[in-house]
């Protein structure tokens, strides 16, 4: 046990720090929970607040719209939408792009006026990994990040008025705290998810590979279950998005299937033809039919 443990941490490690590069393979990225971009698309600050648990700055990039800083607009108050990146570690940079295309619907009036935040998801994205206190990605974001942006900006700081949505990595996230929180959501659009390493979690008592063992039930099937078992459940509405050539496509279907027929949890599904696994060529698309299904549902 305690060797397997040593394996756990060694391999958490190796996923927010720097290593000796092989031929033919990336050097992993060194996790920070600061990191400011070069360039942001227009509307975007990059910005930290200090996390309490940590007792270090967190980053996250935010897309303000226009017309937020003006005067006449003092009282007004937005929705929100949270953006949960792919990959890992965690990088509050790596989706931000994703602002122009909502920068460029509410400038042609096909959606209205709403906040995006882009948060980091912390040394193993979205997660928390259990005995590591410095690794609990899923807290930060749920119980710092959303309140301090409550706090900072004029948000409509209730259930109606915050949406969530990622993609990959960050749509696994997304599923699971989608059904762990309904309450904190109006609206959830979890995208092109690993749904295949969320099932093996399930079936190995929470071991994703021999070096990341997470929380048992912690995995996008078992919390589906518990959410679909719950007589006190919140509605919540749920687009899956994903493109056909993904690698993960036929998982995704997998997992609509599940949701829909096994377990009674209704969800839609946006299925982009001819795209492979890239949030930046599917917003492309298809990214106002995202926009607008948190725009209706806002408006409930």
């Amino acid at each position: 046990m305690i060797r397997k443990l040593s394996l756990i941490f060694i391999g958490i490690a190796a996923l927010s720090a720097s290593t000796t590069a092989k031929p033919g393979k990336k050097t992993p990225p060194v996790f920070q929970w600061v990191n400011a971009p070069g360039s942001l698309p227009e509307g975007c600050q990059h910005r930290v607040f200090r996390s309490p648990s940590l007792g270090v700055d967190v980053g996250y990039c935010i897309y303000l719209p226009p017309g937020y800083e003006k005067k006449v607009n003092v009282e007004r108050r937005y929705p929100v939408v949270y953006h949960l990146h792919g990959g890992r570690p965690g990088n509050e940079a790596k989706s931000v792009k994703l602002a122009r295309f909502v920068h460029a619907g509410i400038n042609a009036a096909k959606i209205k006026p709403t906040i995006y935040v882009f948060a980091n998801g912390g040394p193993v994205s979205w997660y928390n990994m259990p005995g590591d206190q410095k690794a609990q990605g899923e807290d930060v974001f749920v119980k710092e990040l959303i309140p301090h942006i409550d706090r900072a900006y004029r948000t409509v700081a209730k259930r109606g008025g915050r949406a969530i949505e990622g993609f990959s990595q960050g749509g696994r996230g997304t599923t699971r705290i989608m059904f762990k929180y309904p309450g904190l959501f109006c609206s959830a659009t979890p995208g092109g998810s690993g749904y295949g390493p969320e099932k093996k979690i399930q079936q190995n008592n929470g071991e994703e590979s021999n070096v990341l063992q997470f929380t048992p039930g912690d995995d996008a099937w078992s919390l589906a279950r518990g959410f679909s078992n719950r007589k006190d459940r919140p509605a919540l509405p749920i687009l899956i998005w994903c493109g056909d050539k993904g690698f993960n496509y036929e998982t995704n279907l997998e997992y609509l299937n599940y949701l829909n027929n096994e377990i009674k949890v209704e969800a839609g599904r946006l299925i982009a033809p001819g795209i492979a696994h890239s949030a930046n060529l599917i917003y492309e698309q298809h990214g106002i039919e995202i926009m607008l299904f948190h725009q209706r549902n806002f408006s409930r």
